[in-house]
């Protein structure tokens, strides 16, 4: 029976040994997919932009399209290491890919308490960051899209009132332009007006009207308060997400420690059968 009961338990260790080690090939390889799309998403958007030419060369550093092309680079060679690592049963590249998944998990922990302890000086940082991100918004078409982004999905204006707009030298309402004293066409209420193209004068004189003419024409709220609203509305999906992506990170180290344990296991008793012939 104890014979029986041990041949049992040891068929039972390789069929999870070999579930294990396939569970890590597939999901490695789907995360080098998600990594290659990544990369030519970001390339694509470089290309796209023209970023590339010569007269942008310069200030190719700070297009957030390289964020993409950076993360999706790294994602596929991590990931395309675990792959063959764990296809392989190579012992150097599944090690280097298990210490760079703790890094991570390690680093997201960090990063997550340092967010949480400094809340309050978050909503700084944001109105900071936004309010430097519309006094560019004219010259930065990266900057553009994600302000139009944020005011259009959140329906706001500016930080913190519509009237932040000034601190922009077209929109300013010393401006010899069209545009002095307005906001953006993505402030406007109905930047569309029932028809298939922006009007990009939607916004023009916004902020010379008073808050109760303007409320039917743009949004009047900062963009911080919605924000910071929507975190909170959304704060249990943004939890449980945190959560599975740590939870799939560190199931990932375990299956990658049990399979190099496998391997040297595997490794002993082959240089024990060897000794044994000599």
């Amino acid at each position: 029976f104890r014979k029986w009961l041990s041949q049992l338990i040891y068929a039972c260790a390789r069929w999870s040994d070999y579930i294990f080690k396939y569970l890590l090939v597939t999901s490695n390889l789907l995360f080098t997919l998600l990594g290659l799309v990544t990369l030519v998403v970001g390339l694509w958007g470089l290309i796209n932009k023209e970023s590339f030419a010569q007269e942008k060369i310069s200030s190719i550093g700070t297009d957030p399209m390289l964020l993409f092309c950076f993360l999706g680079l790294v994602l596929a060679l991590l990931s395309l290491m675990g792959c063959v690592g764990a296809l392989r049963e190579n012992m150097c590249l599944l090690q280097i890919f298990s210490a760079a998944v703790l890094f991570l998990v390690v680093a997201q922990v960090l990063v997550a308490v340092v967010l949480y302890s400094l809340q309050g000086q978050i909503v700084e940082y944001l109105r900071s960051g936004m309010l430097a991100a519309m006094v560019r918004y004219q010259d930065d078409l990266d900057l553009r899209f994600i302000t139009d982004e944020i005011q259009t999905g959140l329906q706001c204006c500016g930080a913190d009132t519509y009237r932040d707009w000034e601190i922009n030298v077209y929109f300013n309402c010393s401006a010899p332009g069209v545009q002095a004293c307005g906001v953006p066409p993505s402030c406007c209420i109905d930047p569309l007006e029932n028809g298939t193209v922006w009007n990009t004068q939607c916004g023009v004189g916004a902020q010379q009207l008073d808050e109760f003419s303007a409320q039917s024409v743009i949004f009047l709220g900062g963009c911080l308060g919605s924000i910071w609203r929507w975190i909170e509305q959304h704060s249990g999906v943004i939890v449980t997400v945190v959560i599975i992506v740590l939870g799939v990170q560190i199931l990932t180290l375990f299956i990658t420690a049990r399979l190099l344990q496998k391997i040297r296991w595997s490794r002993a008793q082959h240089d024990v059968y060897l000794q044994s012939l000599q």
